[in-house]
Parts: structure tokens; sequence; C-alpha cells
């Protein structure tokens, strides 16, 4: 009995020292889907606060930094679905100078994707996470995540080049 007190302790200390030392990498993902400061911050603190509630039902300590992002994604994606319901009309939000994904262009294209699709691009290219961690964030398994990577890129390929041919002004 004693030694799962202990074992508890530690993730929690484990939890709360990935969440510190991750935090901007937590924020910018959550900002990518939130779009404004408030509601990232808010994703962060409130994914913060169930990483720490729930951290002991994590068995194996490898899997709590990728545990963190899974919670990271779906309180933003949670958010977002409140924020639907409450219909709040969408303004343009500000872009902090430090956001990553900043090119216009790519994240509309990006908004084209389907949330599972959006969150295996944003976590591989802009977190630089493992196709296994991703797998494991997203609950899917590894075979399926390369294929929806695949597929994405390609649509996100596609897009782009339609974007780019929409703004180069015909010369004849």
């Amino acid at each position: 009995r004693r030694m799962h007190c202990m074992g508890f302790q530690n993730n929690t200390a484990e939890t709360e020292q990935i969440l510190t030392e991750n935090y901007e990498r937590y924020y910018r993902l959550a900002y990518s889907y939130m779009r404004n400061e408030d509601d990232a911050l808010d994703v962060v603190q409130e994914s913060a606060y169930r990483a720490i509630r729930d951290c002991r039902k994590v068995r194996n300590k490898d899997y709590l930094s990728t545990w963190i992002y899974r919670i990271v994604v779906n309180t933003a994606l949670d958010m977002l679905r409140r924020k639907k319901k409450e219909n709040i009309t969408e303004e343009l939000p500000e872009i902090p100078v430090e956001d990553q994904y900043q090119d216009l262009e790519l994240r509309t294209v990006l908004n084209q994707l389907d949330d599972k699709s959006r969150t295996i691009i944003l976590l591989r290219y802009f977190e630089d996470l493992k196709l296994e961690d991703i797998a494991d964030i997203v609950g899917d398994n590894l075979n399926t995540v390369k294929a929806r990577l695949y597929r994405s890129l390609k649509k996100l390929r596609l897009n782009l080049e339609a974007e780019h041919y929409r703004e180069i002004p015909d010369k004849s």
C-alpha cells in the first residue's frame, strides 16, 4: 500500500515537472486551436488541472508526456465545441509575435482538415513529436496515423497549390 502512495506522489511531481517544462509547447498547441490568448491560457490551465487530478491513473510514467498532450488536444476541442454551441461570433484574433502557426495561408488550409487530421499535422510538424507518440495522443494505431498523415499532407498540398494559384494574377 505504501508503494502505491509513493508512486502516486512521484507521478504528481513528474506531471508537474512535465507541465512546467513544456508549458510553452502546450500553450502554442492550444493557441493553434483557440486562436486567442485568453482561450489558449484557459485550455492550458484546465489541462494542467486535469493532468494533476488524474495522473495517478497513468500506470507507466514514460507515457505521462504524451498523455498530457492528449489532454491539451481534447480540452481544446471540448472548448471549441462549447463555443460553437454558445454560437459566439468570431472576431479576428490578435496574433502574438511568438505564434508559430502564423502563416495565414497555411492556417486557412489547416482549418479545412478535420480535428484529428489537423491534430496529427500540428503534433508532427509544429511540435516535432514521433508518430508513435501521436498515435497514443489521438488514440489510433500507428498505421492509421500514418495513413491519415499521408492523406492530410496530400490534401494540404493540393489546397495550398489551389490557394497559391488563386493569388497569382493572370498575365495574359
